[in-house]
């Protein structure tokens, strides 16, 4: 597995956000621009900052979501945590398997704690974290609802480097 997506494969990563918003439009109350497309979150850092890492997710050879993933708790700032900062997978993948494969590959490559973090509005990935999380670890992971200035929400913390599991079927390019 390579890690991170290469600079000119910006475009296929920034089309995949939008579907991404679009997912979370009706729980998030986001709507459209005028010029039809949703306002995303920055990725720039994505490729300036050693600490942040850009996946892709394949299924059967063609694209089928995106992982950002950070070496730095989002919660406290510990750069010793690693953050399931977004992650993506387009309908016509889900419900295969797709989704867990992508999330256990990226625990297994790196090693350590994690942090995996829902909004409270979006109870159908609080459900998916907590199975899959739950799966990989055994049962052996932190689940807390927070409602402060950190977060609303649902997040998981647990240590992948102690899982049981391990699995190597992302595909990313640099």
């Amino acid at each position: 597995m390579n890690v991170d997506v290469a600079p000119g494969e910006r475009e296929p990563l920034l089309l995949l956000m939008q579907l991404y918003v679009y997912d979370l439009s009706a729980a998030l109350e986001i709507d459209l621009g005028d010029d039809g497309r949703y306002q995303t979150p920055s990725i720039n850092q994505y490729w300036s900052d050693p600490r942040c890492h850009p996946f892709l997710v394949r299924a059967d050879g063609k694209l089928a979501g995106f992982a950002l993933v950070q070496r730095r708790s989002r919660l406290d700032g510990d750069e010793s945590v690693t953050d399931m900062a977004e992650f993506f997978i387009v309908q016509k993948f889900r419900g295969r398997g797709v989704s867990e494969r992508a999330a256990t590959t990226l625990f297994d490559h790196f090693p350590g704690r994690w942090e995996v973090r829902q909004r409270a509005e979006n109870t159908a990935a609080t459900a998916f974290w907590r199975r899959v999380i739950d799966r990989y670890t055994g049962g052996r992971f932190e689940d807390v609802v927070l409602q402060d200035a950190r977060w609303r929400g649902a997040v998981q913390r647990f240590d992948s480097s102690t899982s049981r599991r391990r699995s190597d079927r992302l595909d990313s390019t640099r």
